[in-house]
């Protein structure tokens, strides 16, 4: 098993890029927990509740070790750092993160139909104390690119520019690559996972079977978000969980 211990919030972390880390796994003695907002929450506002719930349960901020965002619309890259500048400063000012280095997983995508006005909160991960607790883990979203390239993202992007089923499904065999190539030094597999998420506006249906399915991906099957990737050019977006207790976090 790879990654950085964060004993502080009880957690290991594949560190990958400023804004997020590759996915996260309980340390022994404790584990990860799930809990979904009714409706997204814009960004302050999200913080807000998920220090109070963090605080009400009895953790610390460092707790908080991976998200799910919801956006207005792709981002330029341009503007795309300049949010990240603004959701890794919350993050600052709660330790969570240090000498530079980001260890909370996310995924952040926007809605085709009815987005949120800002950039919201969908839900949060963090972690509980439960001694003997079995493996859980967050692997954060991946899409059709290399995250540590440098230059610009179009430069790396899969079948940048093509949209046609052939196209979509190469992006989707690079999308589930790297998700097992991140369970892998989580020391996870597609065996362990509770649940799978896809989002592209795109047709599954062509490679569901055969890409998705067959290989093991969706054991409790896949919920398909239709939404679109963060960063303008991009198409296919898919991450993945093994998390034991869900809850939603009503209005």
């Amino acid at each position: 098993m790879s990654g950085v211990e964060i004993t502080a919030g009880g957690y290991r972390t594949l560190p990958l890029v400023m804004q997020f880390s590759a996915g996260v796994a309980a340390l022994p003695g404790f584990a990860v927990e799930r809990a979904r907002f009714e409706h997204p929450v814009p960004l302050a506002q999200g913080f807000a509740r998920i220090e109070a719930h963090l605080k009400a349960i009895g953790r610390p901020l460092t707790a908080f070790c991976a998200c799910e965002l919801r956006s207005p619309e792709p981002f330029t890259e341009a503007s795309f750092a300049a949010f990240n500048l603004v959701y890794t400063g919350t993050l600052r000012e709660w330790g969570v993160m240090a000498d530079g280095m980001n260890p909370v997983a996310r995924s952040n995508v926007c809605p085709e139909i009815g987005p949120p006005g800002e950039p919201s909160f969908h839900a949060v991960s963090y972690t509980v104390e439960a001694p003997g607790a079995g493996p859980s883990f967050v692997v954060a979203g991946s899409c059709e690119v290399p995250e540590n390239q440098p230059g610009e993202y179009a430069s790396h992007i899969v079948r940048h520019g093509e949209t046609s089923p052939e196209a979509i499904a190469e992006k989707a065999r690079f999308v589930l690559g790297e998700l097992e190539r991140r369970m892998g030094l989580l020391g996870a597999s597609w065996a362990q996972v509770t649940g799978t998420q896809a989002y592209t506006v795109h047709d599954l249906g062509p490679f569901l079977a055969q890409e998705i399915v067959a290989r093991g991906a969706a054991p409790h099957g896949l919920t398909w978000h239709y939404n679109r990737p963060p960063v303008l050019g991009l198409e296919f977006e898919m991450d993945c969980r093994r998390v034991l207790l869900e809850r939603v976090l009503e209005a």
